[in-house]
């Protein structure tokens, strides 16, 4: 496929765009074909798709077929439509109408046994980044988010969000996307495991987080494994979810 880089105009194509395809499932072939050319780097953030009707002959399809499939790229937060100048591949990874993972994991909370391995591996992963990557800033959120904690359980006010914070304050200090858009799932699919913990079991969630954050701020990599290791034997017990 040949493409010509230009930032304000839809591509001409010819190649992987331009050959027929099966009638069936029209749209998610086309989707199939985008999220190959992005693959290759045949496609990159800022540039356009080639037209409606550009698409629509090269493939031998109907333009209802391509305005679905485009609608979908939108929904997932791949591209953004620019009025008067056509459709753009997204330059960096923006807030999805529809979050398919998001949806993926969340169909899948009934199996609990699975949640439990996730977290238990991408947890102590996550965590180790953001020791790596982690600012001045991050270590002010994570610090103020135990001390909210803290407060909202001296007060009996407790709730899942005192705990998520301090678990999205270190998702954030990986200053990854993919690793914070994971993250951010795993953290809404395991909220209500986290408020029952808050309210069965504070005064443990508040000494893990501070343990876990000593080990952090230390830079012992070892220490925070085993820090997330006592703290998983609490959260672990307390899965509201059907096994």
């Amino acid at each position: 496929m040949s493409l010509k880089r230009q930032p304000t105009l839809p591509l001409t194509t010819i190649g992987s765009f331009g050959s027929s395809i099966d009638r069936s499932s029209v749209a998610q072939q086309l989707l199939e074909r985008i999220k190959g050319a992005l693959i290759r780097g045949e496609l990159l953030p800022g540039d356009y798709l080639p037209s409606e009707t550009e698409l629509t002959q090269s493939l031998g399809i109907g333009k209802s077929s391509v305005r679905e499939a485009i609608k979908m790229l939108q929904a997932i937060g791949i591209v953004e439509v620019k009025r008067g100048q056509g459709t753009m591949i997204c330059r960096e990874p923006g807030d999805p109408l529809v979050d398919p993972m998001a949806f993926g994991m969340i169909l899948a909370r009934g199996m609990t046994r699975d949640v439990l391995e996730f977290r238990k591996m991408f947890e102590p992963a996550y965590t180790l980044q953001a020791m790596d990557n982690v600012r001045p800033e991050d270590h002010v959120r994570i610090q103020q988010s135990i001390e909210a904690m803290g407060s909202a359980i001296a007060n009996g006010e407790q709730t899942a969000r005192h705990d998520v914070a301090f678990h999205r304050a270190v998702l954030h200090a990986t200053h990854n996307p993919m690793t914070i858009r994971v993250g951010t799932t795993l953290l809404q699919l395991i909220e209500a495991a986290l408020e029952t913990s808050m309210q069965t079991l504070p005064e443990v969630a508040l000494k893990d987080h501070k343990a876990i954050y000593a080990a952090f701020l230390a830079g012992d990599a070892e220490a925070v494994k085993a820090a997330i290791d006592v703290s998983s034997e609490s959260w672990e017990t307390n899965l509201t979810y059907v096994s």
